[in-house]
């Protein structure tokens, strides 16, 4: 071909592909012109491929070799697209999972009856977007007719491209891998479909494995593509709010694998996480564990992605046991298919002297070249396959696969497999119900109600029919699109140790959507036991503590503190402590609420047994100092100072001492109301006493002046026991009345904090009780003025002087006991009470009586009325 005849078909077949992304009628028109002369030029070779004819013929694209050939751009000769390399296994029983699918079919009387599916399988290595051409566009070479579906798209990124490039033929292409979320976008791919499930389902199943097992402080790296970046972003989103966080996220370019890895290992080694999430292709995950068993890390726990968690290549490698054992991932869901092993072992070049991927795979299994070379005179290059055939001894016609061992013969799990196998299904229901003629009517643009032949098939028929398809597989499951994503189904596997040392892949549950049925106890985790591992950047506060986060740091590094007195936290990991209730106190360990001990002043207790003691031995020395006066009662000591008034003072006093008493014990509604009313009425009583002895004192005095004879009269005995009653009857009326309205009652006192409360008379009304301190206060006012006037009156022994310095203790003592009652917590408030009556009582008994049994039992000589006259 001269030069201008090659830059004639290069011109063509780029109005080719201009028409391609136009319309359809402008593709086909555009392909019909080029096909004869220029289609062999720039799609893939005819003899890459696998070819049978039928009624309808399905594509199918597969990468089958891992090595493209070098391309030599010196522009030194025509181009040339030189075939690819490496056959892989795997790859390999897809494409003859699709046959065997195939030939299945065509032998079932309910699936398509009377209709034969043929198939093209090419190889599309680096030239998915030729090969996809050249199935869409027919062969020139064999005049093949276009197909009308697609299986293939071994990669998101081959999908996405194949897809567009066939979105304007409207042509269906199903993928069997590919499972970025992005192709889910309905409007950017509307042609395509997958029987593989989206990885949002893959990285929410991992995501609720974190949360269930309780793994909070986890790592990742993950590639640095769609595949990785959508996957962390899916697991940071199902985990958030789950108390789940990422310790680092490491990134591993394919094109700097190795500097990646080591990056990623040390990162691994001196992070505290001992969970690693890893969303990447098996290939850098190898890379990453021999980085990672140079540094010898061997106590991480992985989280595999469906990319490489069902990896033979991996499972294989020495170094995967030392560092990877007890992985637990994600794998795409298997399911046996009857007869398809028996299929790929009776498999021979002999039975199939066209299939040039059988043959290349028996000269690499047997190392023998089954016979003439079964390449057509169009390869590319048949020289060199030619030469390197002769290189090979003859087979001797009795190799079989039935003893061989390899990923192509292993049957035991088909996940890939199983979605092409699937794919095929798919697309025969779709057909059948196309070819179906009451379903016939409903396809987009038809108008006739008669069948068409299946060789009119158009593939805006068959998408159409795919967006509806619902059917029942050989498996008996139920099969459907949903926006062209197929149910999400997953396997959850286990890497464990065998016998023998290596490693195998262990069904430990299933996801099906959003459901995931895990059985923990069937794990073999890194350590080799079943206990969970622990991943956490803190260890979970127990019950009694709260969480409380550090400064700049991840939700999951936090501090445990204790709660408070008064508040709980009773489950492991709370977030905030709960505050009891008023009625209940924590307990010491700050777990659970328990009711408050109620606390009184008791007699039980150092300080009542104190106090009450004090009171006992004041009402003793207040009856011993009666018992005196009694006795003496004739004395001009006891006679001279009133004894009638003094005899009611010592009986006052004594009830001011034994009052006190009321206030210790348990409160009741009776000994609340009583002690308030004895208090008051005793120290009343006791106070006017000494006002009126006061009064007769300075009336006795001024009597004696000139013209004030009188007085005296108004002061007589009579007139003094009527002052005191009526001094008394104003604090019983006081009493009588705040009892009657608003009496103390006794009540809890749940403001103070602490396990006991305070169990009081709590005065329900404060005016009530200010009252009858007031009025207590106001006799005492005057009864102090009155004697303070009377103090300097002549006398040997002048008893103002003596209810002077009685009266300034009294007030010292209650002016004090005012901020110290206010400012007393609990039942203190209690004791500063009894001992401000107890205080002034001894005060009052001391300063009045004790110089008078002075007199009266040591001083006899003075105890005279001669003396007690005298100036």
């Amino acid at each position: 071909m001269s030069w201008f005849s090659w830059l004639f078909t290069l011109r063509l077949c780029s109005a080719a592909l201009l028409l391609l992304v136009g319309s359809q009628l402008g593709l086909r028109l555009g392909l019909q012109m080029v096909q004869t002369a220029t289609c062999t030029q720039w799609g893939t070779p005819s003899d890459q491929g696998l070819f049978k004819d039928g009624d309808v013929v399905i594509g199918g694209l597969f990468s089958l070799f891992y090595n493209p050939a070098a391309r030599d751009n010196g522009f030194t000769e025509l181009p040339h697209n030189k075939p690819c390399t490496g056959l892989e296994y795997l790859p390999l029983q897809y494409i003859y999972a699709m046959v065997f699918a195939l030939e299945e079919i065509n032998h079932s009387n309910s699936l398509l009856p009377g209709v034969k599916l043929g198939y093209h399988i090419r190889d599309s290595c680096a030239w998915a977007m030729q090969a996809a051409l050249s199935l869409v566009g027919g062969d020139s070479a064999t005049c093949d007719q276009p197909v009308p579906l697609i299986i293939g798209g071994s990669s998101s990124i081959t999908a996405m491209i194949l897809s567009r490039i066939l979105a304007p033929l409207s042509i269906p292409l199903m993928s069997y891998t590919a499972s970025c979320p992005c192709l889910s976008d309905r409007l950017q791919y509307p042609n395509f479909f997958r029987t593989m499930p989206s990885d949002i389902y893959q990285a929410g199943a991992i995501a609720q494995i974190a949360i269930r097992l309780n793994w909070t402080w986890i790592g990742a790296v993950i590639a640095n593509n769609d595949y990785g970046q959508v996957a962390i972003k899916v697991f940071q989103e199902e985990t958030q709010g789950a108390g789940v966080c990422l310790a680092f996220i490491e990134t591993l370019q394919r094109e700097n694998i190795v500097m990646d890895a080591r990056r990623a290992a040390l990162t691994i080694q001196a992070s505290t996480a001992k969970v690693i999430l890893i969303f990447t292709w098996y290939t850098d995950v190898r890379e990453l564990f021999l980085q990672l068993a140079n540094i010898n890390v061997t106590d991480k726990q992985f989280l595999a992605s469906e990319a490489w968690s069902t990896s033979g290549n991996l499972l294989q490698d020495p170094i995967t046991s030392k560092v990877a054992s007890g992985v637990l991932g994600v794998a795409i869901r298997s399911s046996a298919i009857p007869g398809f092993e028996h299929f790929l072992r009776t498999l021979n070049p002999s039975l199939r002297p066209d299939d040039k991927f059988l043959w290349e795979f028996w000269e690499m299994v047997f190392g023998c070249s089954p016979g003439a070379s079964p390449l057509s005179t169009n390869s590319p290059s048949p020289t060199d396959r030619l030469s390197q055939k002769a290189s090979l001894p003859p087979c001797s016609g009795r190799e079989s696969l039935e003893e061989v061992q390899s990923l192509f013969t292993d049957t035991s799990q088909l996940r890939v497999t199983y979605n092409v196998y699937l794919a095929v299904y798919a697309s025969a229901h779709a057909l059948h119900s196309l070819l179906s003629c009451p379903n016939r009517d409903s396809s987009p643009g038809n108008i006739s109600s008669t069948c068409s032949s299946p060789k009119q098939i158009k593939p805006i028929e068959v998408l159409h029919h795919l967006n509806n398809l619902n059917f029942t597989t050989p498996q008996g499951e139920m099969f459907y699109f949903q926006e062209g994503n197929t149910p999400a189904k997953y396997d959850l596997v286990n890497w464990q140790n065998t016998p023998e040392g290596s490693l195998k892949v262990v069904l430990i549950g299933r996801v099906d959507g959003f459901d995931i049925n895990l059985d923990p106890s069937a794990i073999q985790w890194n350590t080799g036991s079943n206990q969970v591992p622990v991943s956490v950047c803190s260890e979970s506060c127990s019950p009694g503590f709260r969480k409380a986060n550090r400064k700049g740091e991840p939700l999951c590094c936090f501090d445990c503190i204790p709660c408070a007195e008064g508040e709980i936290s009773n489950h492991t990991g709370s977030l905030i402590c709960e505050r009891c209730p008023s009625e209940f106190w924590s307990n010491a360990k700050r777990t659970a609420c328990v009711p408050r001990q109620l606390d009184f002043l008791s007699f039980n207790e150092t300080l009542g047994f104190i106090l009450a003691t004090v009171a006992v031995s004041g009402a003793s020395v207040t009856t011993a100092v009666f018992v005196v006066f009694i006795y003496y009662r004739q004395t001009p000591m006891v006679r001279a100072n009133n004894s009638e008034l003094s005899f009611l003072l010592l009986l006052s006093l004594k009830l001011c001492f034994l009052c006190s008493l009321v206030f210790i014990g348990r409160p009741s509604v009776w000994t609340c109301r009583f002690q308030q009313a004895a208090f008051g009425i005793s120290f009343v009583l006791c106070v006017s006493c000494l006002k009126v002895k006061t009064i007769v004192v300075l009336a006795a005095f001024r009597s004696a002046r000139p013209g004030a004879g009188s007085l005296m009269k108004w002061f007589g005995p009579g007139q003094q026991r009527g002052s005191v009653f009526l001094f008394s009857c104003i604090q019983v009326f006081i009493c009588i009345v705040w009892l009657s309205l608003s009496p103390p009652v006794p009540q809890a006192d749940l403001t103070i904090p602490g396990l006991k409360v305070t169990l009081e008379c709590a005065m329900s009304s404060v005016v009530g009780f200010s009252l009858v301190l007031s009025y207590i206060g106001l006799l005492a006012c005057t009864c102090l003025l009155l004697a303070f006037l009377a103090r300097k009156l002549p006398d040997n022994f002048n008893e103002a002087k003596l209810i002077t310095f009685s009266m300034l203790i009294f007030c010292a003592v209650w002016i004090a006991f005012v901020p110290a009652y206010i400012s007393s917590p609990g039942k203190y408030t209690v004791a500063v009470e009894i001992f401000a009556i107890l205080a002034s009582s001894f005060g009052l008994l001391l300063c009045i009586f004790a110089p008078k049994c002075f007199v009266i039992l040591l001083r006899p000589e003075k105890n005279t009325k001669k003396y007690l006259m005298a100036r």
